[in-house]
């Protein structure tokens, strides 16, 4: 139940009067926006609440959610104020956490199925079209089909600005995790990965994980299909990475170059320690790696996982993470766009105090993102928050896990058994609030007997998560030295 409460009732009581039993106790990661925050249960689930005095996020919500029953949340109308960025990043943590499938079902669900999946627009428009070709590079656009038949698109720049062929070897490009490989050409060519590495004759290849805008194909599925969302990274590990590696090295007939950001380096380690498609790699970058993850100061990020928002979530019916973004992404990006907004903040809440990423960026990287991911990819990664481990997906019970591993615990990733003589390049940085320096250096220590000639580490104390794909200086601190490094092996 939703209530609007006037100056006059107490918050707590009102919560307590309609069923909610709050802890304010705990300290929520939303007291640095609102002081009067706290966790309520509801039932068996337990959501944020947030006391907002605010009107225009009490009508951006009715704008976005339709109808006023998202547990949790209460508002308190008492000023007239526009919002400021804060506000918002309220508005979209809870939304995106927080949900009634009954209430949401009847304005987003596309069918009668009680699995409740929300559509991502998709227009005619490709990544070469729009961020390629507009840069006068050559584009070509490629699919790929994974063994348990995901399409994937991948775009390929086979040669740099200037048209010329040089006969350097292909280079993989893996995004991370809630976007697609958009964000290495946002910049301008001089500081965007993908073209830098085309102007310095490599033959790009820029990979779309599946669920993502342009990689929503299936042979048989839909995305409306509950079934298409049932993976987590351990599927882009064995499907996803394999089906582009091997159609990567078919087209081109060379062994070939990798570089990861974020999840797209844990799936690289992953397939590393269990020893498969080295065969293929000639060297791996890691840009802000992610493996060890139970150490991360982001305090959104722990919460969630802490919480079990991810699985409370699955068990509501959301298979597609973000619910409801589709409709909420208009209005952030119409606001990010008013002057004197810095949505940058957007990023600093989840990513650390990114040094080097160009504000207005934040606004071009809304157009792109976020994307889509499985709700179940959220919980894997949500597990590995709460143990510390690398495993393959945990099911919740030794039967279960017998009936998918042969075993009663789900198998180990272990990043001591990557080859030795691997060539590796890892950038990592000292504000990451994600790949945080304690989990990386936790990640060195497995690494530590890796032979030294063949492993480069590059430590740039400013830098945060976006900053190594977005940062306007990386061209100089971060990709001179990984170009130097690919061109050495």
């Amino acid at each position: 139940m939703h209530q609007f409460l006037t100056p006059a009732k107490k918050p707590l009581k009102v919560l307590k009067s309609i069923g909610y039993i709050c802890d304010t106790s705990i300290q929520m990661p939303f007291r640095s926006i609102h002081p009067q925050s706290f966790i309520c249960n509801i039932g068996q689930l337990r959501r944020p609440a947030i006391i907002a005095k605010n009107t225009t996020l009490f009508h951006l919500y009715l704008s976005t959610i339709k109808l006023g029953k998202l547990p949790g949340c209460v508002v308190d109308i008492r000023e007239l104020k526009m919002p400021n960025f804060s506000t918002v990043l309220t508005l979209l943590v809870l939304f995106s956490v927080s949900a009634n499938a009954a209430a949401t079902k009847k304005v987003f669900s596309t069918s009668s199925r009680d699995d409740v999946i929300i559509h991502s627009s998709i227009t005619d428009d490709t990544i070469c079209k729009s961020l390629v070709q507009t840069q006068g590079y050559v584009c070509e656009e490629h699919k790929v089909t994974t063994k348990d038949g995901y399409i994937l698109s991948v775009q390929r720049i086979p040669v740099g600005q200037s048209g010329k062929t040089e006969d350097k070897p292909p280079v993989l490009l893996q995004h991370g995790i809630l976007v697609d490989a958009a964000p290495w050409l946002l910049n301008s060519p001089d500081e965007s990965l993908g073209f830098i590495l085309a102007d310095n004759g490599f033959d790009v290849w820029l990979a779309n994980t599946r669920g993502t805008k342009y990689s929503r194909g299936h042979t048989s599925l839909s995305p409306n299909d509950s079934a298409y969302w049932e993976w987590s990274w351990d599927e882009l590990v064995h499907y996803d990475l394999s089906a582009l590696v091997q159609y990567v090295h078919d087209q081109t007939g060379q062994k070939f170059h990798y570089v990861g950001h974020s999840l797209g380096t844990l799936i690289a380690l992953a397939a590393f320690s269990k020893q498969e498609l080295l065969n293929m790699f000639r060297t791996a970058a890691l840009l802000s790696p992610i493996a060890y993850l139970d150490q991360i100061p982001s305090q959104l990020t722990k919460a969630a996982a802490q919480l079990y928002l991810a699985e409370d979530l699955y068990g509501l019916g959301y298979r597609q993470f973000p619910p409801g973004w589709d409709v909420l992404a208009p209005f952030l990006e119409e606001i990010c766009n008013k002057p004197g907004n810095d949505c940058s903040n957007l990023m600093t809440a989840f990513t650390g105090p990114n040094c080097c990423v160009n504000s207005s960026k934040a606004g071009v990287l809304l157009k792109h993102e976020p994307q889509p991911t499985a709700t179940k990819n959220m919980i894997h990664l949500s597990q590995m928050i709460r143990t510390g481990t690398i495993t393959m997906y945990d099911y919740g019970s030794k039967d279960e896990n017998m009936g998918h591993y042969g075993q009663p615990t789900p198998p180990t990733y272990n990043m001591r058994s990557i080859p030795k003589d691997l060539p590796l390049f890892l950038g990592y940085g000292g504000k990451d609030m994600l790949a945080d320096v304690k989990d990386v250096k936790t990640l060195l220590n497995d690494l530590k007997d890796h032979d030294i000639s063949k492993l480069v580490v590059v430590y740039r104390k400013d830098y945060a998560h976006a900053d190594f794909i977005l940062g306007v200086n990386a061209n100089q601190v971060v990709y001179d030295p990984l170009v130097s490094f690919f061109k050495l092996h």
